[in-house]
């Protein structure tokens, strides 16, 4: 945490292990840097009060979280975990809490004709996104630019991230891959840019600083840039 505050970003998206999250936030706020939004699991009745603690704690007010691929096979499983989002979004707006779904690539791959994110919509339509412009594209499918212009309004965290655009081929700092980052940037209005890369073929710390020089300098970070602490 100590390095990336030295790169310069202003923010982590997650928790730290070791730490409670009223002294992670502490932690975070004595080196400069907040915290951005919590991945966490999806809301219900169960979990929600524990949910809505945990970022009171943190000191954040947006919430993310996503499905794997069992909950989006079929238009029946699509339609049962938008409905888990159409309940848990406006019971954490009593809070004050917004919740952004982070994708993969299935979000981007079609059902019976229409696309998995757009089924989601259908059963949830308050549904905002925390978009990875990596997956967004479903190795090269899409236009990642073209998804940010078209669900723009919908866009609360974008989760920058390039590489080869290629299935289980590792990524690579921004500006380095076939993502067309800057494009996608300026096609929405995200409250924070977070940097991620799932698998780097070397230091991360070093991808991350990449990805965090190439944002300044091509003036597209306007200080809104977080990194991934669950990476």
């Amino acid at each position: 945490m100590r390095e990336l505050a030295d790169i310069g970003l202003n923010g982590v998206e997650g928790v730290a292990p070791g730490f409670s999250n009223s002294d992670f936030r502490k932690f975070m706020a004595d080196l400069g840097m907040v915290i951005s939004s919590s991945y966490g699991p999806i809301p219900d009745a169960d979990n929600l009060q524990k949910i809505v603690d945990d970022l009171g704690d943190l000191g954040t007010n947006l919430l993310t979280g996503g499905f794997w691929i069992p909950d989006l096979q079929t238009p029946d499983t699509i339609r049962a975990s938008a409905e888990k989002l159409a309940w848990a979004i406006p019971e954490l707006k009593k809070h004050g809490i917004d919740y952004a779904m982070h994708n993969h690539w299935m979000e981007f791959e079609t059902r019976e004709g229409v696309r998995v994110l757009d089924l989601m919509i259908q059963h949830c339509p308050d549904l905002c996104l925390e978009l990875d412009i990596y997956w967004a594209s479903n190795f090269g499918e899409h236009n990642s630019a073209e998804i940010c212009k078209q669900y723009a309004d919908r866009i609360t965290l974008l989760h920058v991230k390039d590489g080869p655009l290629v299935k289980d081929q590792p990524m690579v700092p921004l500006g380095q891959g076939n993502v067309p980052v800057r494009a996608c940037i300026e096609a929405c209005q995200p409250k924070w840019l977070v940097i991620e890369l799932d698998e780097y073929e070397g230091d991360m710390m070093h991808a991350v600083r990449e990805s965090y020089q190439f944002l300044m300098r091509e003036k597209l970070g306007l200080g809104r840039v977080a990194v991934d602490a669950n990476r």
